[in-house]
C-alpha cells in the first residue's frame, strides 16, 4: 500500500518563502520515489486539515517560529501523526539560542559567550566590545543578525526601529574571526564537513539562498584530525539536545594568523533547508545519497514520541 505523507511548508514565519522552496523541492522528491504526497501551506487551520487527511506521515519543511520551535510537533504528537525531524523539546531547545548554549557547553561542546540583553540597551550602547554579534533568540537562516565592527563608534540602531520584528530580547555575542564550517547529522551518524564561502561579506540570507551566493567546500579542506573534531562536535551538540532525524551544526574555525585556534558550535538546525542551494542535500550527495533516497530516510524515520 502506497503510503500517504503530508508535506508541511509555507507557514507564516519571516523564513516562509524558504519554506515554500524546501517543500517544494522535497514533495517532488518524494512523488519521486512512489510516495503518495499532500502539500499543505500551513496556517491556523492546519488541525483541521490534518485531522481531515489522515496522512500516514508528516513530513516537516517548515521554517522558524511554529514550525521548528516545538509548536507544530506538539500538534503532531496530539493527532498521533508521525513526523520528521526533532520532536517537541529538542526542537524548542534547539530553537532557542541561548538555553541551547547551556546544554551543549554542559555536554563538552565549546560555545560563543555573550549574553541576552534588551534590543533597547543593545541600541543605546555597545554591549559587548567591538567587534560583536547581535541575533534574535529563537530565528534562522541568519535572519536579523547583525556583525558590529571593530571600530564602530556607534551600536546598530536599526535595533530601536519600528522595522525590528524580531522580538525584544537579543544575543550578543563576541565575533569569532575564521572559517565558517557546518556538518550535518543524520540518525546518529555524522555526515562531511562543509566549509561555506559567501560570494557575499559574510553567511547571509542572501548567500544562504540565492543561486551563487556561497561555494560549498566539500570535504572542507582541514587538518584531519580538525575535520574528525567537527564531526564529533555535531554528533555531541544534536545529542545532547536530542534531536532526531537530520539535524545540522553550524560552527566558526579560528584558523587566521595569530588566532586562538578556538572551534566553536554557534548553533544546531533542527529543520535545515532542503532546497536546491542546501548545505545537508549537498552532504548526502557526498555520503553516496541522492535527494530521494535523503528524504526516503527521512520519512521511514519519522515517528512519534520524538
Amino acid at each position: 500500500m502506497t503510503r500517504h505523507v503530508a508535506v508541511l511548508m509555507g507557514g507564516s514565519s519571516s523564513e516562509r518563502e524558504v519554506s515554500l522552496n524546501s517543500g517544494k523541492a522535497c514533495a517532488d522528491a518524494l512523488e519521486g520515489e512512489g510516495y503518495r504526497v499532500t502539500r499543505i501551506d500551513v496556517g491556523p487551520d492546519v488541525a483541521t486539515v490534518l485531522a481531515g487527511l489522515r496522512p500516514d506521515v508528516a513530513f516537516n519543511a517548515l521554517h522558524g517560529p511554529d514550525g521548528e520551535d516545538g509548536t507544530i510537533q506538539g500538534l503532531l504528537e496530539i493527532l498521533k501523526i508521525p513526523y520528521s525531524h526533532s520532536g517537541v523539546l529538542a526542537s524548542a531547545l534547539a530553537m532557542d539560542k541561548e538555553r541551547a548554549k547551556v546544554v551543549m557547553r554542559a555536554a563538552g561542546v565549546d560555545v560563543p559567550g555573550g549574553r541576552v540583553v534588551n534590543r533597547m540597551e543593545a541600541a543605546r550602547e555597545h554591549v559587548l566590545p567591538p567587534p560583536y554579534v547581535i541575533k534574535p533568540v529563537s530565528e534562522g537562516s541568519s535572519m536579523g543578525v547583525i556583525i558590529v565592527r571593530d571600530g564602530r563608534s556607534h551600536p546598530p540602531q536599526i535595533l530601536a526601529s519600528d522595522e525590528w520584528r524580531f522580538g525584544d530580547q537579543v544575543l550578543a555575542e563576541p565575533y569569532i574571526a575564521g572559517r565558517e564550517l557546518t556538518c550535518g547529522v543524520m540518525g546518529d551518524k555524522p555526515l562531511g564537513v562543509i566549509e561555506v564561502k559567501a560570494a557575499t561579506e559574510w553567511y547571509d540570507y542572501d548567500a544562504k539562498y540565492a543561486p551563487g551566493g556561497s561555494i560549498h567546500v566539500l570535504p572542507a579542506e582541514l587538518k584531519p584530525n580538525v575535520y574528525q573534531r567537527v564531526q564529533e562536535l555535531a554528533l555531541t551538540a544534536h545529542q545532547a539536545l536530542g534531536c532526531r532525524g537530520v539535524s545540522r551544526a553550524d560552527l566558526r574555525y579560528d584558523d587566521t594568523p595569530g588566532g586562538t585556534g578556538a572551534l566553536v558550535v554557534l548553533e544546531v538546525n533542527t529543520q535545515p533547508g532542503m532546497t536546491q542551494t542546501s548545505l545537508v542535500p549537498d552532504m548526502a550527495a557526498h555520503a553516496g545519497l541522492s535527494f530521494g533516497e535523503l528524504v526516503r530516510w527521512m520519512v521511514e524515520d519519522a515517528s512519534l514520541n520524538r
